[in-house]
């Protein structure tokens, strides 16, 4: 499978927010991530389902949302009405996990747990079967344009070699620090989908920095 590229839209102009969606239609991206943040689970407030359904209403990709939040099974049901189709939730955040993965399922939606940078990932070896994805944070969550955690490349390495075992078609995603410089060893790593903020937004040619990284060609899943 070619690695995926998700634009995240918390690093997107706001006063120009439908200018920055269509440029990720027009791109080569692949998803829009969407993070939403309560101030609670991690210290910021990003948005919520308003800015969500107005994203959907000019997205024609689909809408990887992220919900860094506490006690999300409260509002999955809404995210997948408001056009999630991949829901991450935090593995931090959920006392009832499987349960919280067959809410996401039951709504019509992907399911994904996220890992902060201080959780093992062999937590989820019994419940990997279940999931279509894992996001990996290679920084602490909550903020945009934070330096990228080294020991994430041995995450990756790690969670990869149990996916191969369990369920080789998981989805290995990172979050934090991802840029042009290390999307190659993210990949040989083992992780396939990529969240990049500031690297695309800030860049003088956002497309055609989706593009350089969509080109990284190195073949993944090898561990």
């Amino acid at each position: 499978m070619k690695h995926i590229i998700a634009p995240s839209i918390l690093s997107a102009d706001f006063a120009n927010l439908q200018r920055d969606i269509e440029m990720i239609n027009n791109s080569e991206a692949d998803w829009f991530h969407v993070d939403v943040m309560d101030g609670v689970f991690v210290p910021n407030i990003s948005f919520g389902f308003p800015v969500l359904k107005s994203v959907k209403q000019y997205a024609k990709k689909p809408l990887d949302v992220h919900l860094m939040i506490v006690n999300p099974e409260k509002y999955i049901q809404e995210f997948a009405k408001g056009g999630a189709d991949i829901i991450t939730v935090h593995y931090e955040a959920c006392t009832h996990l499987h349960r919280v993965i067959q809410m996401i399922k039951d709504a019509g939606c992907k399911a994904s747990v996220a890992l902060n940078p201080h959780t093992p990932v062999n937590l989820l070896k019994d419940i990997l079967h279940d999931l279509d994805m894992v996001l990996i944070m290679s920084v602490n969550p909550g903020f945009g344009g934070q330096q990228f955690i080294h020991q994430s490349l041995n995450k990756i390495t790690a969670l990869r070699r149990m996916a191969n075992e369990i369920h080789p078609q998981l989805i290995i995603e990172v979050d934090g620090g991802v840029s042009i410089s290390n999307i190659d060893s993210l990949i040989k790593a083992g992780a396939n989908a990529f969240v990049a903020g500031n690297a695309i937004f800030a860049a003088e040619n956002p497309a055609h920095m989706i593009s350089d990284m969509k080109k990284i060609d190195i073949t993944a899943n090898q561990i």
